[in-house]
């Protein structure tokens, strides 16, 4: 997907640039496939802003995705490339032998009129989707489930992929595009490639309108608060005091490790992301 700049008529424009949309068919999403998103604007159901810097954006409509990939055995042939304004990669509308239609993430290369499965006993190629024990060490993968039947939560994002290092026993290893190397267990469903739309990493929004058009709202500095509505706020000029960096909820901002190792799932991280490894598996 090629990034479009612009010639600098304004200062803004001068690093603004977006994606030029060129892999996407130009069709309306599948009506039967979506639903009215309401927007909350962060807030929880008393009114209490609960995640700041949320509100406002273009109005959307929520594209179901297929996260389960579990219409095993059944041919599908990709039908149309999409965009989806509630994530960074894109989507792929499939059209199954049967005659229904599903939406999953897109990978990287898959092209329009291909055909994808799932289960067992679907090929080892961009697009299908396997339990981890039915793929070889060494493939990249992504959309990957953490717990059997639930659906994919790991690796959904534009341009991620993760890698399956080794199975042993009930579990899989699998380094994450964070470095992070974890278990999961064999059951678990993933799919074969790199999501799609690599390039959005390099796409510079380059003012604030573009921002206020996506639902993000302006963020102020603690250092330009009041004492009273920030740790970094108040005194004269620019002074911090005598505080360490902390949130708008004095938990401190550098250093403070906030992961509980205690934590039930806390084993099954082999190794994290700054390369320090976390424990062995229980026997």
């Amino acid at each position: 997907m090629p990034v479009k700049s612009y010639r600098p008529y304004t200062p803004s424009r001068r690093f603004i640039t977006t994606p030029d949309f060129s892999e996407l068919t130009p069709k309306k999403p599948e009506k039967s496939l979506t639903e009215g998103l309401r927007k909350r604007g962060g807030r929880n159901n008393t009114g209490m802003i609960m995640v700041r810097h949320h509100g406002g954006g273009h109005r959307r409509r929520y594209r179901f995705i297929d996260f389960k990939r579990d219409k095993f055995g059944v041919p599908a042939k990709v039908a149309s490339i999409e965009y989806d304004p509630n994530r960074s990669a894109r989507i792929a509308l499939l059209q199954y032998a049967d005659g229904e239609k599903r939406y999953i993430l897109h990978p990287q290369g898959l092209k329009i009129g291909e055909t994808v499965m799932s289960g067992p006993q679907a090929e080892i190629k961009v697009g299908n989707a396997l339990q981890l024990i039915h793929i070889p060490e060494g493939t990249f993968i992504h959309n990957l489930e953490m717990l059997p039947g639930r659906g994919a939560q790991l690796v959904r994002s534009a341009g991620g992929q993760a890698q399956l290092m080794a199975k042993e026993g009930p579990y899989a290893q699998i380094r994450m595009p964070s470095g992070e190397v974890r278990l999961v267990p064999k059951e678990c469903m993933a799919t074969i490639g790199q999501v799609g739309n690599l390039e959005h990493e390099n796409i510079v929004l380059g003012n604030a309108g573009r921002r206020r058009h996506l639902g993000i709202r302006p963020t102020v500095r603690g250092g330009a608060m009041n004492a009273t509505d920030h740790p970094s706020g108040g005194g004269r000029g620019r002074s911090k005091g005598n505080n360490h960096p902390r949130s708008p909820w004095g938990q401190l901002a550098k250093g403070f490790k906030t992961r509980n190792k205690r934590k039930v799932w806390g084993w099954m991280i082999v190794q994290d992301r700054r390369k320090g490894s976390m424990g062995t598996v229980p026997t």
